[in-house]
């Protein structure tokens, strides 16, 4: 309807026209209505005005309508809920072992007196009490009801005055963390626009394998080792075995280390079979397998390069089981160590091939793409060093033994032996246009304990390793990068305020009004820092929300790995191997075809020359396809994540008494994240 302009004050102002009339009728179907002048039929009519049975009737049925609608659609939202609680609750194969039992018992502390509350300032609320206010008059009511407010209003007083307090100090310090956590996003933000404006990447001088003598061409090659650590990963040990064999390097001047920790027997004959068949194939590739597998990676590693042939070698290349290299990786990093004798490592970036699997490896694909693209460039540029990423990289052997080797004081003997060789020197070149390919685990269970195992083990190395930066001869610049930036504010700072302030300081702001967060805080500056990291993978924009309610689901374990890590608790140094999908993009899949054909050529040709190595791997082959594949389970229940997600939805029901809008929104759809985490809702589930 066009709106309505009513001028009719003005117009009768002084005066009226017309007499006033009545109009009855007798039939019952019309109302009546009473006209004081010749223009008052034209002035808003009273909406309580008459009405007729029939009229009253379809009202009452409409609204009566809509409401059956709405309570059908409200129970049958819940009846869904509660059909998937039970089923968690009926099929699943246990609670998720908690990490962390005095953490969860705080929170469910936290919510107790939460719920309890709750239930009190309800009361209070539909009393018609305020608030705010303390000195509310008494009513003269019974003595029960003026004991409760006088309790109520003893709860106020004692809220402004002990509660609200250190909230306050310390949500103005978490703010403090986090704006400066926010500056240093924004400062890599704006080298990683300078890396891309000017265009600034590790360059190679000419053709550094191009020779006149082709006799002595092969001298240019160094002597390259390539290791492949894995423990039990049955999915995807041969299509990392297969790609690394397909290098483009000459080979005698490679040799591939299968580093086998696997405590199955059968996995460890399947891997057997793929290195005897690239072996036949004039592969040099050699297996081994430790009886005591202490260490873990580290320990692998280590026992690796005791061997005596490794002397000969001059750099090694790392690849966990899931990596897929491209047959040019090595003839695009090693020529970074010619003519650069400070250089000690050359780290690739990761690419993933599944990526685009579920909800939970796109967020994934998010943070890695910011830490590679943005973190690892810029450091490597400006600073020359970074924290080496396990895998993907080529080591000077040099550098690896000036610096002390793996170590298997920590579960991050990646970033323990970069600290330890940026420290003595050396000098790091990170190459984002060389790629990758691995996985991203698909499973939430997975991925849970791959971040715990990444955030405990850097606390745990910053312990051990303070000293030693201290005392160390490198410029005060540098100790202080590693001190403050490395370690206090990207490994510590980061989970500590993001699990404190968003987790836990505002949902009890809701039941202390004093201490109230400002908006910019809980809106405004999460999303533009969640949109800088989105930047390095475009793609990605329409899940900046579910990447902004992920991220703080995530602080939970987060903080809870920082704190094991930092004050050395039981599960500080417990090692976990993610668990793989085994997934191919299709160019791996095309080219894995076409080496099966010429595989089956070749064992044409060559059928008569070894018989029995023939026969053994046909026995491997049977026992390959007799091995069971990983089946569905049933999901897990996590409680620090449920319990996490119940304070935050009654936080969300006492904003509705304050009438805040934006804390309501948040709270709500956080504790609804949290539910679904809670519930392991979110990504694969795989044994």
């Amino acid at each position: 309807m066009a709106p309505r302009l009513d001028f009719s004050s003005w117009w009768m102002k002084d005066s009226q026209k017309g007499t006033p009339v009545v109009v009855k009728m007798e039939d019952p179907n019309f109302s009546v209505v009473k006209i004081n002048g010749a223009d008052a039929a034209f002035r808003p009519v009273d909406k309580n005005r008459g009405k007729n049975a029939k009229q009253v009737r379809w009202v009452l049925l409409l609204k009566a309508h809509r409401a059956v609608g709405c309570v059908t659609w409200l129970v049958t939202v819940l009846w869904d809920l509660l059909g998937a609680i039970k089923k968690r609750l009926v099929r699943r194969q246990g609670v998720a072992v908690e990490k962390g039992k005095l953490l969860f018992r705080i929170i469910s502390l936290f919510l107790l007196i939460s719920l309890a509350v709750l239930a009190f300032e309800v009361v209070a609320y539909f009393q018609g009490w305020h608030f705010g206010n303390t000195n509310l008059h008494i009513p003269h009511t019974s003595d029960f009801q003026r004991l409760f407010h006088m309790v109520y209003v003893a709860w106020l007083t004692f809220r402004a005055d002990y509660i609200a307090p250190p909230i306050q100090a310390l949500s103005k310090f978490c703010i403090v963390l986090f704006l400066i956590q926010s500056v240093d996003r924004m400062l890599l933000c704006f080298g990683w626009f300078w890396i891309k404006f000017k265009k600034v990447k590790p360059m190679i001088n000419g053709d550094p394998f191009k020779v006149d003598d082709v006799e002595g061409s092969l001298c240019i090659y160094p002597m390259v080792l390539v290791q492949i650590p894995m423990c039990n990963e049955k999915e995807v040990y041969e299509q990392s075995i297969s790609a690394v064999c397909q290098m483009d390097w000459p080979r005698d001047r490679l040799l591939i280390q299968v580093l086998d920790d696997s405590d199955d027997e059968s996995i460890q004959w399947l891997i057997k079979a793929e290195v005897s068949k690239w072996n036949q194939k004039g592969i040099n590739i050699i297996y081994r397998h430790r009886l005591v597998r202490t260490g873990y990676k580290a320990g692998n590693l280590n026992s690796a390069m005791s061997c005596d042939y490794v002397n000969d070698y001059e750099f090694v290349a790392i690849f966990d089981a899931d990596f897929q290299p491209n047959p040019d990786f090595l003839k695009q990093t090693v020529p970074h160590f010619k003519d650069n004798p400070e250089l000690g490592l050359v780290q690739a970036r990761w690419s993933f091939v599944n990526k685009d699997e579920n909800l939970l490896t796109r967020l994934q694909n998010i943070n890695l793409c910011f830490h590679f693209e943005v973190e690892q460039q810029v450091n490597g540029v400006f600073l020359n060093f970074f924290g080496f990423n396990g895998t993907a990289g080529v080591w000077r052997i040099k550098a690896l033994e000036e610096s002390g080797g793996w170590l298997e004081r920590t579960t991050v003997e990646d970033m323990d032996i970069a600290v330890r060789a940026h420290l003595n020197g050396w000098k790091f070149i990170f190459l984002n246009d060389v790629k990758v390919l691995c996985e991203v685990p698909e499973s939430y269970e997975a991925y849970r304990k791959q971040q715990h195992r990444w955030h405990s083990g850097p606390m745990q190395l910053f312990r051990l390793c303070l000293p030693a930066i201290l005392k160390s001869k490198v410029s005060p610049w540098k100790k202080a990068n590693l001190i403050l930036l490395f370690f206090l504010l990207r490994k510590l700072i980061l989970p500590f305020y993001s699990f404190t302030l968003f987790c836990i300081i505002l949902p009890l702001t809701m039941f202390v009004p004093e201490a109230e967060l400002p908006l910019w805080l809980i809106c405004y500056v999460p999303v533009c820092m969640s949109i800088l990291n989105i930047l390095p993978a475009p793609k990605s924009f329409p899940f900046i929300v579910p990447y902004l309610l992920f991220e703080n689901t995530m602080s939970v374990t987060k903080f809870n790995a920082m704190v094991s890590g930092l004050f050395q608790l039981g599960s500080s140094y417990e090692w976990i191997v993610t668990k793989k999908a085994g997934r191919s993009s299709e160019s791996d899949l095309l080219a894995a075809a076409e080496r099966e054909t010429e595989s089956i050529e070749h064992q044409k040709i060559h059928r008569g020359a070894s018989d029995s190595g023939l026969v053994e791997l046909q026995q491997l082959k049977e026992l390959k396809e007799a091995v069971p594949e990983p089946v569905k389970k049933a999901n897990k229940i996590y409680k620090k994540e449920l319990t996490l997600a119940f304070l935050l939805l009654t936080a969300c029901v006492r904003s509705l008494l304050s009438a805040q809008g934006v804390h309501f929104y948040f709270l709500f759809f956080q504790g609804m994240t949290f539910f679904l985490v809670g519930l392991d809702l979110i990504g694969e589930q795989m044994s």
